[in-house]
């Protein structure tokens, strides 16, 4: 007795008929993508790579079709796609597009065979139909999760090589010109340009100093570079040159929740370096437990003061160092009446407008100052003096503490 010949189902007859067409098939997805989707007009996958992607995509429906609905999928393909056009830049929603242009197409092929090859096939495929869409969902999410994670890691390293590039003009030895070409190209900054440098307070680990900024900083078309530090977060802005600055800097008093100093705006990538004195300093100055923002001018005298604090230190305690004996109050008091006084060029009436009081107020109070310098302010090496260190505590308010004679 001779054994029952076993017959192909008709979905794997559909299947296998369609595998002996897989050359052409692959071909007209391949021109369907290229037509719908830009992306892949480019040269970032090439039309060789695009048609293995789209082969296996078709042998992925075709292979499963056919097989039992609990057996499990091999998702090795969709993974391995999701990986390399991440790797490769692709967009996520183009790449998720090609797959269903890709399902779409092969459903069109069975639909047109099954009615082709009677009743049985056609019944065959539409009690298939909720397989057809598991497999789709299936390779749908295998694809988006390997996409997602590849990409993660591709930031992630981004992040690392654009914190290195960072830390060699922050902390190495002066770059040559050669060099800061080299970092500015892998930085996407231009060598020459405006750019100005954040230094944030880390309050807490793990929270951002300055949460949502990099999504407004893209808004305004500002480039940027981040590096996290013991205590702070350090990034190096590249403004386009249509940004305003002071664009810039409301967007940083809207993002900031911690103390942010900021350098002055600067020109040469190569002057980072220094830059960063700046912003550290302006950070130091703010008072602790607050978000609040400060800039440095960029000025002779605060190249002086922050090349040489001590030194600065010594001799703003020489020229106001007596008015520390003095409560608090008052001190203050005579040091904003100073400023404004060196604002106005010496009129108290100037003085007086700034400060909303009458001028006579104005002499009263630089009388009182002028017991406490080293000589009447009518000397002009006297009126220099109390100018130059009034700008020293401005720039670092701490240098008024604690002062010797």
């Amino acid at each position: 007795m001779h054994g029952a010949t076993t017959h192909p189902s008709p979905l794997t007859e559909l299947a296998w008929t369609l595998q002996g067409r897989l050359d052409e098939i692959v071909t007209a997805v391949a021109d369907l993508v290229v037509r719908e989707i830009p992306f892949y007009r480019g040269t970032t996958v090439g039309p060789r790579a695009l048609r293995e992607g789209l082969r296996g995509s078709v042998l992925f429906v075709l292979d499963h079709l056919p097989r039992p609905a609990a057996e499990p999928y091999d998702i090795s393909m969709p993974v391995a796609t999701g990986r390399v056009r991440a790797l490769q830049g692709a967009p996520l929603a183009d790449v998720l597009r090609v797959y269903r242009l890709t399902f779409a197409f092969v459903w069109e092929q069975l639909l047109a065979h099954s009615q082709d090859s009677g009743p049985a096939a056609l019944q065959a495929l539409l009690g298939a139909a909720s397989r057809i869409w598991a497999l789709a969902d299936a390779y749908s999410t295998a694809l988006t999760d390997s996409y997602r994670q590849a990409a993660a890691e591709r930031m992630v390293e981004a992040d690392r090589r654009r914190s290195a590039l960072l830390a060699a003009l922050l902390d190495g030895p002066g770059a040559d010109e050669e060099a800061i070409w080299e970092i500015a190209r892998l930085l996407g900054f231009p060598p020459q340009g405006r750019f100005v440098i954040v230094v944030a307070e880390t309050v807490s680990p793990g929270r951002s100093p300055l949460p949502g900024l990099e999504h407004r900083l893209r808004a305004l078309d500002v480039g940027t570079a981040w590096r996290a530090g013991s205590g702070n977060e350090i990034g190096v802005l590249s403004l386009p040159a249509h940004c305003d600055e002071r664009t810039v800097l409301a967007e940083l008093e809207a993002a900031c929740t911690a103390r942010v100093g900021i350098s002055p705006l600067y020109h040469r990538l190569d002057r980072t370096r220094r830059c960063l004195r700046y912003a550290q300093a302006a950070l130091e100055c703010l008072p602790p437990g607050r978000g609040a923002v400060r800039q440095l001018d960029d000025s002779p005298l605060t190249d002086l003061v922050l090349a040489d604090p001590e030194g600065t230190r010594r001799v703003v305690g020489r020229v106001l160092g007596g008015l520390l004996g003095l409560p608090e109050t008052e001190r203050a008091t005579l040091l904003a009446t100073a400023r404004a006084w060196v604002r106005a060029h010496g009129s108290a009436a100037g003085a007086a407008k700034d400060l909303y009081c009458h001028p006579n107020t104005v002499r009263y109070r630089m009388r009182r100052l002028q017991e406490h310098l080293r000589g009447p302010l009518e000397d002009p090496l006297v009126a220099g003096e109390l100018a130059i260190a009034l700008e020293a505590v401005a720039v670092l308010p701490g240098l008024l503490t604690g002062h010797p004679r």
